[in-house]
């Protein structure tokens, strides 16, 4: 039997052809099923563009539909650049982040386990924004569960408050002093093979995803709209 038909003594399978044959498959039904749902379904076009008539609510395509709606919750600089280039950033440093071999090649949720849950959380954050931007915002960017009427106008008046300086200060001096003490303290060498670099970057990474929900939820229950003000900026 030839070494590219039979499997590994450890368990491992070679990449070409067992894995690749499957991913051609998967890639070749996901294409058909493309192509025949944009045959068979129409394109959500609207009329041409009136320059005297603003569409109300004015989405962006759903694909940017999530930074639209991080917009009620953080100034344009954060939601529109600040926050999609932390997420690029982290996705291209993951790789340098974890080098260890244990489950390199297997696709095994016991190795990686806290890898495996902060990007499904990241990801599940993501889906949930595009999906309340899309489906749950009405005129005016407000707020309609599925069974309610767009036509009846909501108001757009919401009595919103700022930390102070110095509570915002010390809510985040304690936010990221405990966040990136915890880790080291729960999980004991976990500093020492990461080594300071890559654990700080890895941390700081979790964090700032971490801090989306954060300031989300400060919003929504407590109606505080910025953490920290300064004449520079606000978060």
């Amino acid at each position: 039997m030839e070494a590219s038909e039979k499997k590994i003594d450890d368990g491992y399978e070679f990449v070409m052809p067992h894995l690749v044959i499957k991913e051609l498959i998967a890639v070749i039904i996901a294409s058909a099923g493309l192509l025949a749902w944009s045959l068979l379904a129409n394109a959500p076009l609207l009329s041409i563009a009136d320059p005297n008539k603003t569409e109300n609510p004015a989405k962006a395509p759903w694909y940017f539909v999530g930074l639209q709606e991080l917009l009620v919750y953080f100034d344009p600089w954060i939601a529109g650049v600040t926050i999609p280039t932390i997420i690029i950033v982290g996705l291209m440093l993951l790789p340098y982040l974890d080098v260890r071999k244990t489950g390199a090649g297997q696709y095994s949720f016991r190795p990686r386990m806290p890898e495996v849950i902060f990007f499904v959380f990241g990801f599940a954050m993501w889906i949930i924004l595009i999906l309340v931007g899309q489906f749950l915002r009405g005129p005016n960017w407000q707020f309609y569960w599925p069974w309610e009427d767009w036509s009846v106008a909501k108001s757009a008046e919401e009595t919103l408050a700022n930390m102070s300086s110095w509570m915002g200060i010390g809510f985040l001096i304690l936010y990221f002093g405990v966040g990136f003490a915890l880790p080291a303290l729960l999980c004991k060498g976990l500093f020492r093979k990461m080594g300071s670099a890559r654990y700080l970057t890895a941390i700081a990474l979790v964090l700032l995803m971490y801090g989306v929900v954060v300031k989300i939820v400060l919003r929504l229950v407590f109606n505080i709209r910025y953490i920290l003000t300064t004449p520079w900026f606000n978060i």
